[in-house]
């Protein structure tokens, strides 16, 4: 009915680690066959009528089998949250210290794929479950009491950009994209006068789909399947990764820096096969302490440029705190 008579894109089924094991868990004592059966009867319905509708599987276990086609056995939703990418991400986004990231649990985060494809998973940093139960939205985690602290805005931001340029499908949750504070209560309404307070904050996340969607045709490494985690510091909090849809040599490279902690001309080797030169769009320059005037991305897309030699593909950026950029041949 949803899907035929009301025409929606797709289902989300929630908490189907329960509909397949008693206690929600990789216990094979406790599996529920019958459970399984029934999600995989639900896929298989869906794509015989309407393939190319979506289903998106609560799960939350990182099960590959969940993602799994229906004709090798598994259940043949076309995507599930992703465990493995918001626990990791949201601890380094909320940790008091510096010292405290940890820079190769990120790279674990970013790195995870389900059956050799990176578009099976969603990847998030707010949910309803995230943001409720007792818990808060992001910047609340990061500075109770403060969303309009400076370091919660930017390491906020940081997630952000996470989402939209590391392998996924991005999910944003309601009011994220316009610092809403607090905890989610579905009684309470949004308070939609902090989208026009925090307007710049609004056009970021604009600008960040943007560059999702290659409008501007500068990043369509961000709808490959390719990616690579080559530079992982964990003592200077610094992490980049390329992104590649057909070589990588076409590669678009993602920087960020998780630590408040500048650094000029910060080397970092790049993937043997990428070489030349390359503009970047650094986040840092619409993270402003108020985010309230932020120009659109596109006029900015080349401001910053950086040579990489063709022997070493090495280079060298310039980091300023809680920053990420991404850059392109």
């Amino acid at each position: 009915m949803w899907l035929e008579d009301y025409h929606c894109d797709g289902l989300r089924m929630d908490a189907i680690a329960f509909i397949r094991n008693v206690n929600g868990e990789e216990d094979p004592g406790a599996d529920l066959p019958d459970g399984w059966t029934l999600m995989r009867w639900v896929n298989e319905e869906i794509r015989q009528r309407q393939p190319w509708k979506i289903t998106i599987a609560e799960d939350l276990r990182s099960n590959p089998g969940i993602t799994g086609s229906v004709e090798a056995g598994g259940q043949g939703f076309s995507a599930q949250w992703d465990a493995s990418f918001i626990y990791p991400v949201h601890d380094v986004l909320t940790a008091a210290e510096d010292a405290d990231r940890n820079i190769e649990a990120l790279a674990g985060a970013i790195n995870t794929s389900y059956n050799n494809d990176v578009f099976q998973r969603v990847i998030y940093t707010e949910s309803h479950d995230e943001v409720a139960n007792g818990k808060s939205r992001l910047p609340e985690e990061i500075v109770p009491g403060d969303v309009e602290n400076y370091f919660a805005k930017k390491r906020m931001v940081l997630g952000a950009s996470l989402v939209f340029t590391a392998p996924g499908i991005p999910m944003l949750f309601q009011g994220q994209e316009f610092l809403a504070p607090g905890s989610f209560n579905d009684t309470e309404p949004l308070q939609w006068d902090w989208a026009e307070a925090h307007s710049g904050l609004t056009q970021l996340y604009r600008d960040l789909i943007a560059l999702r969607r290659n409008l501007h045709g500068t990043t369509p490494g961000l709808h490959g399947q390719g990616c690579q985690v080559f530079h992982v510091n964990n003592t200077d909090k610094v992490l980049a990764f390329a992104r590649w849809e057909d070589a990588l040599e076409n590669a678009t490279i993602i920087i960020a820096n998780f630590a408040n902690q500048a650094h000029q001309g910060y080397a970092i080797g790049l993937p043997a096969p990428v070489a030349g030169r390359y503009a970047s769009t650094p986040t840092g320059r619409a993270t402003t302490a108020t985010f309230r005037t932020s120009p659109a991305l596109a006029p900015r897309l080349r401001l910053a440029t950086t040579t990489v030699s063709p022997s070493t593909a090495a280079s060298t950026w310039a980091l300023t705190p809680y920053w990420c950029c991404r850059g392109y041949n």
